[in-house]
């Protein structure tokens, strides 16, 4: 939240209890409140960085007790999540046994969980495939973080870090107190304080520019390897700028060079390495006794290139045993005068400094102003009534955290509230990474959805160009149809709890979304459901009947694998479309005119049907330069000679032509058949 407007603790404890109740009612009656706090705090931890792409995942026995988890990309990395709820406002204190009783039920869930749990609960239910991975990933994890959430307010400290074999153990106490100093701060994270003397056992010997700069300070330093391995041990992906992280962790990889040079010629790592590039809000510069200056306290640590080395020393010391205390790293770090600038700089830096990732001013610019006009859309378009009502709504584009209870805030007296969440319900706010999850079901990347929210949003951002390119104006129409994808998204989430599936229903709701768009050849209807702002009858049965194959589909992994793990592979895709299922009756009907018409009034019916893939069609597609596969689309769309599934095949074609990326042989085919059509019909290279 960027401006409470006065809200105090009480208020943020109310509003966010209300927020737990609007919640349960739009869920559905069978959602505990516990459960629905727990994805609430998720939500904004992984807003601030603390969490990335959590899951809720509610498990309690005498004894045990897990709320939620989330796992790092590579694996090293295991947050716990337990909850204890009060639902008391005004907030009260959560008794010391109560806090560390809960501890020590979550403490206990992994104990077992290494030791085999799985075996011991439903193979359907999420805490089946936790338990399961806890066990599969015991020797590749090297750090576990294990977080209370709370709305009451923790008087007691939370245990203290510990290694337990090769992993490293700490404890994080989220309460009611430290969401409300986190939201009313403004800040997109919690910002890290670190006191060298206490993280590494003293002040960091630096150098620090001679002429005065009225912007920022600027000090050069060189860090040992221990010190690297000690902060990222304890800070994690958290010391990653998070736009940095994004890129990292869509496009990256652990460089293998880093950790060769450290395990074998660890004394050539400083001539060899580029090193880091830092940022900071505020330090505190200490005098040696012998002479020279050291860096004492920094908040607000952000390392902005040089995530991959940081990672790699990390990874050697842990993973491999490399002894590394003869590796130095350099490091420029960076401090603003006005702190307030923060938010506006460093990402600038961020794309400056990463080159080697392909980082660039304009991917992250373009990313900002996409979701500003998004926002402004938000803002001035009037959703249709519905039957049997006379007031308007809007969709609230909430593009930075907080917004909404800023703006309601502002409305000063209760009654000009009421008449704003009128407007504005709840139950049409959404956010960036909603939006991602909208557009990506739609564009038929189930598996992508499947990896969570913060995974799914850094891969969009990678792939904005087609995707804009693939739109068009980001205009009215633009939102009408992410609207009506909103809506199928939301409805399809309600089909899936009254159809009452044990678990799973992200991957469900995505995977069934996904394989009626590409089974309609995204000839549902968007325009109707934004005007009718609801599902035809036809279209809320066909989802629940795929659902029901989707089910069958997840549950069954190869090799009795991991379903949560199966559902994010290209390959659970790919072998659900090979499945047969016929599209309901009544959806067909519904959507059959514009198929059967008996001329071609769109390269959808243009477009020959399957013919032999060849080889050659990759080089010939490759051929083709990026831009005419660009232009294609844009004529099409233009026209209205091309639906949306194929002007995003034809972008995405022009996308990995562009880096030189040759496309599956049977998708060089399809579009090479689209080119065809298209010439037919009138495009001209």
């Amino acid at each position: 939240m960027t401006d409470t407007g006065g809200l105090g603790l009480e208020q943020f404890a109310a509003d966010l209890r209300q927020q737990v109740i609007s919640r349960c009612e739009i869920e559905g009656e069978e959602a505990f409140k516990e459960n629905v706090f727990t994805q609430l705090m998720i939500e904004f931890l992984g807003d601030v960085g603390e969490l990335d792409d959590a899951e809720l995942c509610s498990h309690r026995v005498p004894g045990l007790q897990v709320n939620g988890y989330a796992l790092s990309e590579n694996e090293e990395s295991l947050d716990l999540i337990v909850t204890v709820y009060t639902n008391d406002v005004p907030p009260k204190t959560v008794p010391r046994d109560e806090t560390l009783a809960a501890f020590k039920r979550l403490g206990k869930f992994m104990e077992k969980a290494l030791n085999g749990y799985h075996h011991q609960v439903d193979e359907s239910t999420s805490v089946f495939d936790l338990a399961q991975r806890v066990s599969e990933i015991r020797r590749s994890v090297t750090r576990v973080q294990f977080f209370l959430l709370t709305d009451g307010i923790v008087k007691v400290d939370p245990p203290k870090d510990k290694d337990l074999a090769h992993v490293r153990a700490s404890y994080q106490i989220w309460d009611i107190e430290r969401f409300y100093r986190a939201w009313s701060s403004g800040r997109e994270r919690e910002a890290i304080e670190i006191d060298f003397e206490a993280a590494v056992g003293g002040a960091i010997p630096c150098l620090s520019q001679n002429e005065t700069n009225p912007d920022y300070a600027t000090f050069l330093a060189i860090f040992p390897g221990k010190a690297i391995v000690e902060l990222y041990g304890r800070y994690g992906p958290r010391l990653l700028e998070r736009n940095v992280r994004s890129f990292l962790q869509s496009r990256g990889s652990i460089n293998r060079g880093i950790r060769n040079t450290i395990k074998g010629e660890p004394h050539m790592f400083l001539a060899f390495n580029n090193g880091l590039s830092l940022t900071a809000e505020a330090v505190d510069i200490v005098d040696f006794p012998e002479g020279g200056k050291g860096i004492q306290r920094v908040r607000d640590l952000q390392i902005v290139n040089g995530g991959q080395t940081t990672a790699s020393i990390y990874h050697a010391a842990k993973k491999d045993g490399a002894d590394v205390s003869g590796i130095y790293v350099q490091a420029k770090l960076t401090v603003l005068k006005d702190s307030s600038r923060m938010d506006e700089v460093v990402p600038k830096i961020s794309a400056y400094a990463n080159s080697q990732n392909k980082i660039q001013a304009a991917d992250l610019e373009a990313n900002n102003a996409l979701h500003r006009r998004i926002e402004e859309l938000s803002r001035t378009i009037w959703a249709p009534v519905k039957d049997g009502t006379q007031r308007q709504t809007r969709w609230y584009y909430e593009r930075a955290r907080g917004s909404y209870q800023d703006d309601l805030a502002r409305e000063r007296t209760p009654a000009r509230q009421r008449a704003f969440m009128e407007i504005h319900p709840k139950a049409q706010l959404f956010g960036k990474t909603d939006l991602t999850k909208f557009v990506t079901t739609w564009a038929q990347l189930p598996h992508v959805v499947s990896r969570g929210a913060q995974s799914c949003f850094s891969t969009f951002t990678t792939q904005l160009e087609a995707h804009v390119k693939f739109e068009g104006a980001v205009d009215q129409k633009y939102f009408e149809r992410l609207i009506a994808k909103a809506i199928l998204f939301r409805t399809a989430e309600s089909i899936m709890r009254k159809c009452g599936y044990a678990g799973y229903r992200a991957n469900l709701v995505t995977y069934t979304l996904a394989r009626l768009a590409h089974d309609t050849k995204g000839r549902i209807d968007l325009n109707r459901i934004w005007r009718d702002q609801a599902l035809t009858p036809a279209l809320e049965e066909a989802i629940a009947e795929f659902s029901r194959h989707v089910w069958d589909h997840i549950i069954h992994p190869p090799g009795s694998g991991n379903v949560t793990q199966y559902c994010k592979k290209e390959d659970c895709w790919a072998s659900f479309l090979a499945k047969d299922i016929p599209l309901p009756r009544s959806l067909y009907e519904e959507i059959a005119p514009p198929l059967a018409q008996a001329a071609p009034s769109s390269i959808l019916e243009a477009v020959p049907g399957p013919v032999n893939v060849k080889r050659e069609c990759v080089a010939k597609v490759m051929a083709i330069p990026a831009d005419t596969w660009f232009e294609v689309a844009a004529w099409a769309r233009d026209r209205g000679q091309l639906n949306e599934i194929q002007r995003s095949l034809v972008c995405d074609i022009a996308v990995q032509v562009g880096y030189g990326k040759e496309p599956a042989p049977r998708k060089a085919q399809d579009a090479l058949n689209i080119l065809e059509a298209a010439e037919r019909l009138g495009f001209r290279r």
